[in-house]
């Protein structure tokens, strides 16, 4: 099974293993000592006293996952070198979080997203927003997460498909549900820095069989280097771009727990500020740690180098997706593939152990706790560690369907969100933004939104069988179709919410737009941090128009 990996490799690789449980096993016995009684923060939020670096860290780690180590890398591969913008405006995205909701969110005192909503509108928003979260971590998350895992595993490692997938789920699970967030972010912690050297280290090699950078621009196209595309591109116009990511980006890096859970768990404002801000920076990093080697790999099968050989589809064609775990066993020396396939490990295992934790932590405080409220913490920490189980028994069945959706692995992850996101962004943004806005409008906006989305999402499973309008309607760019949904959930909750129904002002006051709550001010270091973070931004958009 490893015969194509040397001793060296394989020690790196088990030296990787050892260090995650180590560090698992370290936090979970030092929980164990130092617990004060308050047993589900310190499980479910790290007992609210993390640092910034540490949740930097942490959100740039528990972000990069199978979207990033196998679509990103295809995208790249198959000239779409567009879709590091994703990445790019996360940067921006992290900078609305840390200056705009975190003194909200940390002001309200919640565990959880859903929490947030049920203190601002009601109790029926709070149990709906749990409810989709979790089947959208089964959708756009855990199942993604388990089948880019068996990917690494078959292309590297030589373990069949579902073996792969399995034993990614196992080892995680190990770990994750010894010790909870805090082993969650501190694993994220070592996996970052295995992750950033493994990738600096595969382009690097691979530049160097190219000849440097120029070889690599005169082998290639030159869009296969540009973040721009028309506006008629099939899958990233720059319009969709500037209007629909952002609307993806809202929801994933502003309002899901599974990010958001993070900064939750900081022991102030500022420390929250200060992790967003160094999570943004870190964002600018994926499109040369992915993409690019995507890129190098396409170069690297063609013309006279020929060194990479993409396996073929069964349904014909390349499989771009499998471009890192290609690139890796055909540049690497001995050593550096043992630290690569680590790192492609350590990103798959903090997703996932990400989403297991905010599964546990959504179930057990916004589901399981409101029908059993006297529930002991003890009980409740149990709860959460075996509602995991069947969420990836969920998402094992779902992998099946994702290979329906029509694009690589990065896309279909996309444009799923793009049929989630833009109802929950909307009752939020808007929710913080205006005080009269109610909880009877953020109910039909919330349904109204579901249902246009799930429309969408089961019409283009069927699209081969469609035509006229319903096909025209799944054929508009999910992007587009991102902006669209959230203008229209805008308009209805906006034009749905009557005064007279509104929440009294002082119940919302504290987690509503107004100058007493909303701490704008910030230390000199964040606000020259946070410009120098926009000026990089363009930078990248100039350099790789």
């Amino acid at each position: 099974m490893f015969d194509h990996l040397a001793i060296t490799d394989i020690g790196v690789i088990s030296g990787y293993f050892l260090a995650v449980f180590g560090i698992a096993l370290f936090f979970f016995f030092r929980r164990k000592r130092s617990s004060s009684g308050d047993e589900t923060s310190s499980y479910f939020l790290g007992g609210r006293n993390l640092s910034w670096w540490v949740i930097g860290a942490s959100l740039f780690a528990s972000n990069i996952g199978s979207e990033h180590l196998i679509g990103l890398a295809g995208a790249g591969a198959k000239g779409d070198f567009a879709a590091g913008q994703f990445e790019i405006l996360a940067a921006l995205m992290l900078l609305l979080l840390g200056w705009f909701f975190v003194p909200f969110y940390m002001k309200s005192g919640v565990y959880t997203m859903p929490e947030f909503l049920e203190k601002r509108y009601n109790s029926w928003a709070r149990g709906y927003l749990s409810w989709v979260s979790i089947i959208a971590y089964v959708l756009t998350k855990i199942s993604v997460t388990i089948a880019a895992g068996g990917i690494v595993f078959t292309t590297l490692l030589g373990i069949g498909f579902w073996k792969g997938a399995l034993l990614i789920v196992i080892i995680t699970g190990l770990y994750t549900v010894i010790g909870g967030l805090t082993v969650v972010v501190y694993t994220d912690l070592l996996q970052m820095v295995v992750l950033i050297a493994g990738a600096l280290g595969l382009t690097y090699f691979g530049l160097h069989e190219l000849g440097g950078w120029e070889g690599l621009v005169t082998q290639t196209e030159p869009q296969s280097l540009s973040l721009w595309r028309q506006m008629n591109h099939p899958d990233f116009p720059w319009t969709g771009i500037l209007l629909g990511a952002p609307i993806l980006g809202v929801w994933y890096w502003c309002t899901d727990q599974f990010i958001v859970q993070r900064v939750l768990a900081a022991k102030n404002i500022d420390q929250a500020r200060k992790g967003s801000i160094f999570g943004g920076f870190l964002k600018l990093l994926p499109p040369f740690l992915f993409v690019l080697p995507g890129v190098i790999a396409m170069a690297l099968s063609t013309g006279d180098h020929s060194l990479v050989a993409f396996p073929s589809k069964a349904s014909g064609g390349l499989d771009y997706d499998a471009a890192l775990p290609a690139l890796t066993m055909s540049v690497l020396p001995t050593g550096f593939k043992g630290l690569v396939i680590a790192g492609l490990l350590a990103a798959l295992m903090s997703s996932l152990s990400s989403v297991f934790n905010s599964c546990s932590t959504l179930f057990t405080m916004d589901i399981y706790r409101k029908w059993r409220p006297k529930t002991s913490e003890k009980q409740l920490v149990y709860v959460g560690q075996i509602a995991t189980v069947a969420l990836v028994l969920l998402g094992l069945a779902w992998i099946p369907f994702m290979q329906q959706l029509k694009g690589g692995l990065f896309q279909k992850l996309q444009s799923i969100q793009a049929y989630i996101s833009p109802p929950i962004a909307v009752v939020f943004l808007i929710g913080i933004l205006s005080k009269r806005v109610t909880a009877k409008a953020a109910r039909v906006t919330l349904l109204a939104g579901a249902v246009i989305g799930l429309v969408r999402l089961g019409l283009e499973l069927g699209q081969d069988h469609l035509s006229g309008a319903l096909l025209y309607f799944t054929e508009i760019n999910f992007l587009h179709f991102a902006f669209f949904l959230f203008v229209i959930c805008a308009v209805i909750l906006l034009a749905s919410s009557r005064p007279e129904d509104a929440k009294p002002e002082i119940e919302i006051n504290q987690i509503t737009w107004n100058r007493s709550t909303l701490s704008v001010g910030g230390s000199r270091l964040n606000i020259l941090l946070s410009a120098l973070l926009i000026v990089a931004v363009m930078v990248l958009w100039y350099v790789f128009k």
